[in-house]
């Protein structure tokens, strides 16, 4: 988070930078959790869209990367040789996004999830003469109340019937469960795991995910893979649930003052195009590092308004940095990221090659 001034007047805003050493830590800080529990780290990319950045990971220790739709996973297979283990955790319908998975998974090791008949039989339709089967997992609801099957013994159907299907091998079970649901994932995935072995039908993965709950992955003891995604930045969602601290958010968008039309206000070259307009439950729309004070009120497309409860002690033309509420939707909204290393040189411009990749 110490970033020279220098550094900060010389760039052109909006701007998403993202500090290399504060990324890494975060990094690595999750890896030495998995590793002491002898869990697989399987990063979902959503956060950073980056394929240098998932090569850091990576090199942290992964086994792979977690991607939610076929371009985004055709785009960093196409940035990185080092990228040869993909999970998609998306249900994927439709002739042309099949054809598009059977080509990428003659390049990588590839796997995909799914929770009801259609989905599957229209996945063996695409691979029945493929060279290798498709492993696919079987996507359980453990309380998100998103996609997935709903009961264990539903699990254990779908798992039966991927196993017998042209083209398909069961892969294990996989969820996404709201924060703090360790018990829940625990329950269902165990229950699941033992009604599908009673088959004859092996269990290789469980697999769940989830930022702010990443450091209690363990209280599930059945679960064998963790796929966060958000804790490679960090943002203001998870200071305020305490996951991280300010000190660990490695995205921010710096931003210029382009009014002081009030003695408590401003206004910043930075809206909703930058900011994003998720608020995430929380007041307001980012932080500005070192001013507790000034709440970001109001977004417009192109505006930033902040409010200061006293005076707001700004002028035109000064930078502040601002830890956004969601950095997942900040990064798909720029083409290039500005990034920071040791040292405190002039950023590099980094393109977001995933970004926009949505079929």
């Amino acid at each position: 988070m110490s970033i020279e001034a220098a550094v900060l007047t010389e760039i052109d805003t909006p701007a998403v930078l993202v500090d290399l050493v504060v990324a890494r830590k975060n990094i690595e800080r999750f890896q030495q959790y998995a590793d002491s529990h002898k869990l697989r780290v399987r990063p979902h990319i959503k956060t950073h869209k980056i394929p240098a950045i998932a090569e850091m990971q990576l090199q942290a220790g992964a086994c792979g990367i977690t991607c939610q739709k076929v371009s985004e996973a055709e785009a960093m297979v196409q940035g990185s040789k080092a990228i040869t283990d993909v999970l998609i955790t998306y249900n994927i319908v439709g002739k042309a996004k099949l054809q598009r998975l059977r080509a990428l998974s003659e390049k990588v090791n590839l796997s995909v999830v799914a929770d009801s008949r259609t989905v599957v039989e229209g996945l063996s339709a695409a691979f029945k003469d493929s060279r290798a089967p498709l492993a696919v997992l079987v996507e359980c609801n453990t309380g998100a109340n998103r996609c997935g099957v709903a009961s264990p013994h539903e699990a254990v159907s779908l798992a039966k019937l991927i196993a017998g299907m042209p083209g398909l091998v069961f892969g294990g079970l996989m969820t996404y469960p709201p924060i703090g649901a360790e018990a829940a994932v625990e329950a269902f995935m165990r229950e699941a795991k033992a009604g599908i072995e009673e088959n004859g039908i092996s269990v290789p993965v469980v697999t769940s995910g989830g930022t702010p709950s990443m450091m209690h992955a363990a209280d599930a003891p059945v679960t064998t893979e963790y796929r966060p995604g958000t804790y490679v930045y960090n943002d203001r969602s998870l200071v305020s649930r305490g996951a991280c601290g300010w000190e660990d958010c490695a995205l921010t968008v710096v931003a210029t003052v382009i009014s002081v039309p009030a003695v408590d206000r401003a206004v910043i070259d930075a809206g909703s195009k930058t900011l994003t307009s998720d608020l995430l439950g929380l007041a307001g729309y980012g932080h500005v590092l070192g001013r507790d004070d000034i709440a970001i009120d109001q977004l417009s497309e192109e505006h930033g308004r902040l409010v200061s409860t006293g005076p707001i002690g700004l002028s035109v033309g000064d930078k502040v940095r601002i830890v956004p509420n969601h950095a997942c939707v900040v990064t798909n909204m720029v083409d290039e990221i500005l990034v920071v290393d040791e040292g405190g040189e002039a950023p590099e411009r980094w393109t977001v090659a995933a970004r926009g990749r949505l079929v």
